[in-house]
């Protein structure tokens, strides 16, 4: 079977971790004593109804308050397919931690309060799933026994949320109105209060949607994680190169380029699981050995002759700001880009998206907490890297302070 990940994400209170508890409790994924457990801490005991957001509201700070404050992941399959959920916490100070559950994404499902409708986060999550290129988006309308279940009021909530979508270029996007508390729509259909919606249940679409492959066959890419060289009297010759392979295929005699230096070798060995092979793909962990003995260091990247990443220090990102610290054109830090780290300075912010009317505010000289723009960089060695557009796994970056050693921001390579 294969996996989807995917992430849920929205305003505060819109129902998400009880939305997950919800499809842990109806796809029968929970474990008996843990039913037991949350039975016991749940809010609700004395009606006899269970709290299912204590499933992914793991910290006593959101237990008390109610809240989401870390990403939580959870594990649950069913006969058709695997799945990974990152629940992302929906205050606006959090909106970094929704950046890193998906970053890796497959779906993003953008929860709306039918009460509400489109409001700040539904725009600034809508966004981020556009920067991150995540391929499907499920905006999942919930609260609908509050609305009494109106077919006018999910409507107009679709037409305005189309207008995002629109703006923001996404494809992909289905629109299922829910409860999360009830179970309408989650794992069965709702056959009375919503019969006029003759669509798909959450459950069933994230069952069927057809998720393309992140690997990427056609650029190979190795970021060299360590370089073994033992030293013994067993492997006195013996000299690897280990990592992951990140995108593309890798096989015995195939011609490579050493990046950043631009040295030409042939692979004479690769070693998977302690054998050798004759060929290896993206997502495997391998050893390569080469035919001639050069200089090749942790971060140094091993690439296909053809179809050549970017080498350069000057980079244009687009960024999420995750520091407290608020940035300065001129501020130093450390880039980490697959097991690279460089220094660089911010030499410029060309801008910053305004949330609300995604215009281009051109005129900013500095960036606080989650606010979201585009910058430029000056490293002080080339970085080998290839555009997040065309390859996920080789395009993303972090910031990090030189002093806290705090990750700054998320970087999206241009």
């Amino acid at each position: 079977m294969d996996i989807l990940r995917f992430i849920t994400a929205g305003s505060v209170d819109d129902g998400k971790s009880t939305l997950i508890g919800r499809l842990l409790y109806d796809s029968k994924s929970i474990m008996t004593d843990q039913l037991e457990a949350i039975s016991k801490q749940s809010k609700n005991k004395e009606n006899g109804e269970i709290d299912l957001a204590i499933l992914t509201d793991g910290l006593r700070a959101e237990r008390e308050q109610g809240i989401t404050i870390d990403v939580a992941y959870k594990y649950f399959s069913t006969p058709k397919r695997k799945f990974i959920i990152a629940d992302a916490p929906g205050h606006v100070q959090y909106t970094r931690n929704m950046v890193t559950g998906a970053s890796n994404s497959d779906l993003a499902i953008i929860l709306i309060d039918a009460r509400k409708g489109v409001i700040e986060q539904t725009r600034r999550h809508s966004l981020i799933a556009s920067l991150l290129k995540i391929p499907h988006v499920v905006v999942a309308i919930n609260k609908m026994d509050l609305v009494d279940f109106s077919e006018t009021v999910f409507n107009q909530i679709k037409q305005d949320y189309q207008a995002i979508q629109e703006s923001l270029g996404l494809d992909n996007v289905e629109f299922i109105p829910i409860s999360a508390l009830n179970g309408e729509n989650i794992v069965e259909h709702s056959t009375e209060v919503m019969k006029w919606y003759k669509g798909d249940t959450l459950l069933t679409f994230l069952e069927n949607v057809e998720i393309a492959q992140d690997e990427n066959f056609t650029h190979p890419r190795l970021s060299v994680q360590y370089v073994l060289r033992p030293q013994s009297e067993e492997f006195h010759d013996y000299r690897g190169y280990a990592g992951k392979v990140g995108s593309g295929i890798f096989k015995k005699g195939d011609t490579v380029l050493i990046q950043p230096s631009g040295i030409s070798t042939k692979i004479k060995t690769i070693e998977h699981n302690l054998k050798e092979v004759e060929e290896v793909s993206a997502g495997q962990s391998v050893v390569l050995h080469f035919e001639n003995e050069i200089d090749i260091s942790r971060g140094d990247m091993i690439v296909g002759e053809e179809n050549a990443p970017n080498i350069t220090q000057n980079i244009s990102s687009l960024f999420c700001w995750m520091d407290t610290k608020a940035l300065q054109v001129g501020g130093k830090y450390l880039l980490q880009h697959n097991s690279r780290t460089v220094r660089c300075v911010v030499k410029n912010i060309d801008y910053k998206l305004n949330i609300n009317t995604l215009e281009k505010e051109e005129d900013a000289d500095t960036i606080k907490l989650n606010e979201i723009g585009r910058l430029e960089i000056k490293t002080a060695s080339p970085l080998v890297f290839d555009s997040y557009k065309e390859l996920r796994s080789n395009g993303g970056a972090i910031l990090i302070d030189e002093t806290t050693h705090l990750t700054a921001a998320a970087l999206i390579l241009q």
